[in-house]
């Protein structure tokens, strides 16, 4: 079997785990409260170590892994930006952290879910996606915290 279909779908997790952290560090450092800049930055870091895990796993199975993030989530980020000067402030920034979250959990289980897969790769994707599922979570639970808050 053929290792560019798991290269390709490894790449594709490592952009979109690439725009998370990009969005982690966006939002620590538009953070009012402490807590939250803390937990954005822990979070940043996290993704670090999961794309490190699947940029492994592409150059293991001779592929070149991508080491940028994409277009899409530099708008996502500005659509933040501009959610939080409209006075959404650290909700606005718990919210689409969520909501790119959401995006990335159902990237990993998409290819999860791809039996094209080979095990050894399978085994990798589902490690790192046990960050995602932590990261998900706890970006729900702050969400939820903060509008109960409010």
């Amino acid at each position: 079997m053929s290792n560019n279909h798991a290269v390709s779908k490894l790449d594709d997790l490592i952009v979109t785990t690439i725009d998370s952290i990009k969005g982690y560090e966006h939002s620590a450092e538009h953070a009012k409260d402490s807590a939250f800049a803390s937990f954005f930055a822990d979070m940043a870091q996290e993704r670090r170590q999961v794309v490190a895990l699947l940029q492994d796993e592409s150059r293991r199975l001779g592929g070149t892994p991508a080491d940028y993030g994409s277009a899409a989530a530099t708008i996502h980020r500005r659509v933040e930006d501009l959610r939080r000067v409209l006075g959404g402030g650290d909700t606005a920034l718990a919210s689409e952290v969520e909501r790119g979250e959401d995006y990335l959990k159902e990237e990993f289980e998409r290819t999860l879910d791809d039996a094209k897969m080979e095990p050894a790769t399978q085994a990798v994707i589902r490690d790192a996606y046990q960050s995602v599922l932590r990261g998900h979570d706890r970006a729900r639970e702050l969400k939820h915290g903060l509008r109960a808050a409010a």
